[in-house]
């Protein structure tokens, strides 16, 4: 688990204000579970999606995603595992592949998280934030996320990474507009075995 624990160059718990952030829940939380269920909800709901909010400020590091209010939805998975991570819970990064239009290619990847929870096991939550169409809740053991793997070239990518993926941090550090970063949206090919699959 000490992967899942450590700060890092994106995940930067250590930071002061992530710091500051994390104790703030600790001291309102009555236990570990309802910690991280208000450590999900605040980074749902207090941080805006870049996309939605049609916000420039293009984030990546957890502590950029918290000082500016905003991120799409890698940087705010980002923020979040940083704000457990500095809870000493065990917190890592997920990806969906996802159709953009929900009618086949292209395609794109869609960021959100997996917590460790004692009484269930790793549990996947998606802090993109919540508009008309997407509804995404802390609510173990059922899983409720912001999109469902629904047509062929859709997938659930199951692997938990305690980094982001390059590619993602690429797109986030390499375009400056929301517009920019929305058209050049990370992909990553599959794997024969999941080509056209729905689970």
């Amino acid at each position: 688990m000490d992967k899942y624990l450590q700060s890092s160059q994106y995940i930067n718990w250590q930071h002061p204000l992530v710091l500051q952030q994390a104790d703030k829940f600790k001291a309102e939380a009555k236990d570990r579970f309802e910690l991280v269920k208000d450590c999900f909800e605040w980074v749902r709901d207090k941080i805006s999606h870049s996309n939605d909010a049609q916000d420039n400020r293009i984030t990546c590091r957890a502590s950029d995603v918290l000082q500016q209010g905003t991120g799409y939805c890698y940087a705010k998975s980002h923020l979040l595992a940083a704000l457990l991570r500095a809870n000493e819970i065990p917190a890592g990064l997920c990806y969906q592949r996802l159709s953009r239009d929900d009618t086949g290619a292209p395609f794109c990847l869609h960021g959100l998280n997996a917590v460790y929870l004692a009484e269930y096991g790793w549990y996947r939550v998606d802090p993109r934030g919540n508009k008309p169409g997407v509804d995404a809740q802390f609510s173990p053991p059922l899983e409720q996320l912001a999109f469902a793997i629904a047509s062929p070239g859709e997938a659930d990518l199951r692997e938990i990474w305690s980094d982001p993926l390059p590619v993602v941090v690429d797109v986030l550090q390499r375009f400056t507009s929301y517009q920019e970063v929305w058209r050049n949206l990370p992909d990553v090919s599959l794997l024969p075995e999941l080509l056209g699959s729905t689970k």
